[in-house]
């Protein structure tokens, strides 16, 4: 047996990518390209998957390529920071997190978001007020203050 066959086994890529608009061009086709997948059909699938997502959000997705080159892939849901800035109606964070606020957000959308979070697999066994301590975290460091 060679050593390529040897080590062969599925290979993992991370990609956020947005829903609905996956197309061949970077990040999507060189990430699959180099590991031999075709890209389109990844593309179509993913576009089809992600249709009823509000065209542009953000999707974290977990492809696994498998040695013969074909491949599945994980859908989550979009980053907490997506909904904390769309929550808060800004366009980026701060560029000094702790001492410049540039929006705010109720605990009311704290919750909304971490309710949306709960349904992500590796979220599952956590409370939710677990997930809206995370949320509220990661709010800090973005720049957004929430209020009660």
């Amino acid at each position: 047996m060679s050593k390529a066959a040897l080590n062969a086994r599925a290979q993992i890529i991370r990609l956020l990518i947005p829903a609905g608009k996956a197309a061949p061009s970077p990040p999507v086709g060189p990430a699959l390209g180099a590991r031999g997948v075709k890209s389109m059909d990844f593309c179509k699938e993913f576009n089809a998957r992600t249709g009823h997502i509000e065209p542009g959000v953000p999707i974290p997705t977990l492809i696994t390529v498998q040695p013969d080159r074909s491949f599945s892939f994980v859908t989550k849901t979009p980053p907490t920071a997506y909904f904390l800035k769309k929550a808060a109606g800004i366009e980026k964070g701060t560029g000094r997190p702790g001492h410049d606020f540039v929006g705010t957000v109720s605990l009311k959308h704290v919750y909304e978001i971490a309710k949306i979070k709960a349904t992500d697999e590796h979220l599952k066994h956590l409370r939710l007020e677990a997930i809206a301590s995370t949320i509220i975290g990661t709010a800090r460091t973005i720049g957004i203050q929430v209020v009660a």
